[in-house]
């Protein structure tokens, strides 16, 4: 998740203070660049493993932020089924995952409490994600091409959007949500994500580049959208990030929230466009 905060001023202590998170968020990015990357082209069981392990993370974020007490064994059993139900996926399709995730849901519901309908919220969110990763991904070349050209749009644009809304800084996006994105922020995080994301489709596909760029604003959009989406859930239980897990970053919620929107309208897209098991096919090719 992006954070952007207002423009340097003062003296030049100040600025360095500004910016003293540079190192450590840029090592960070390139570590996750690198594993995800990694996983992306072996694909397989080594994907849909890293992906429910990923998720199975920020659930239990979620978790924490929902009932700010340290887990239960009933709730480290529905991270450990969300992480199952990546790896459920290669081995019996989406049902598969639906069935765990759909077993998680009966736990939740036995455990019930004041939390129950965020616990069933979180759940059907991240294994809708799961879901929708290892179905762009698929078995064949174009599920990396499909999942490069995703990455490349998402994190151009969070990228820009950091670095635009702390250089510029300007009018609040939505200070009621999140009091530190600028509408500089946002409109530089669209712009770039949107040509980045062109330039990938321009050199990963023959298709239309018209396609590409209504795709790549969209998804930059969303992403965004998604952004702004977790900062109100974060405002509701009144806490500023959801962990601390990745220096620089924050929490695994706070360094995906900008996917969830973006991977879900890939499915949605390639899916109408060449079946459910062709996403990645059906979002590159036309």
């Amino acid at each position: 998740m992006t954070r952007q905060d207002d423009p340097p001023s003062g003296p030049p202590q100040n600025r360095r203070r500004l910016w003293s998170d540079l190192g450590p968020r840029f090592a960070s990015a390139i570590v996750l660049i690198i594993l995800t990357a990694t996983a992306l082209y072996l694909g397989g069981y080594i994907f849909a493993g890293v992906v429910g392990a990923v998720f199975a993370g920020a659930y239990r974020e979620w978790e924490n932020m929902i009932t700010r007490a340290p887990l239960t064994p009933a709730s480290m059993a529905l991270i450990g089924l969300v992480a199952l139900s990546g790896l459920a996926f290669p081995l019996a399709g989406p049902l598969g995952s639906i069935a765990v995730i759909a077993i998680a849901i009966v736990v939740a519901l036995a455990m019930g409490g004041e939390w129950l309908i965020w616990r069933l919220i979180g759940l059907c969110i991240y294994g809708a994600i799961i879901i929708a990763a290892l179905a762009m991904r698929g078995d064949t070349m174009a599920g990396v091409w499909a999942g490069v050209y995703l990455g490349t749009v998402v994190w151009m644009t969070d990228s820009a959007a950091f670095f635009t809304g702390r250089q510029i800084g300007g009018e609040k996006l939505a200070p009621a949500i999140s009091p530190s994105k600028t509408w500089s922020g946002a409109l530089g995080g669209l712009a770039l994500g949107t040509g980045a994301g062109l330039l990938a489709w321009s050199v990963l596909t023959p298709s239309p580049w018209w396609i590409g760029l209504i795709l790549s604003a969209t998804i930059s959009t969303l992403g965004q959208l998604g952004d702004l989406g977790e900062s109100a859930i974060k405002r509701h239980f009144r806490i500023k990030d959801s962990g601390d897990i990745i220096p620089g970053h924050g929490g695994l919620m706070d360094r995906l929230d900008s996917l969830t929107f973006g991977v879900l309208m890939v499915l949605l897209v390639g899916a109408l466009h060449a079946g459910f098991g062709s996403v990645a096919e059906g979002l590159l090719y036309w």
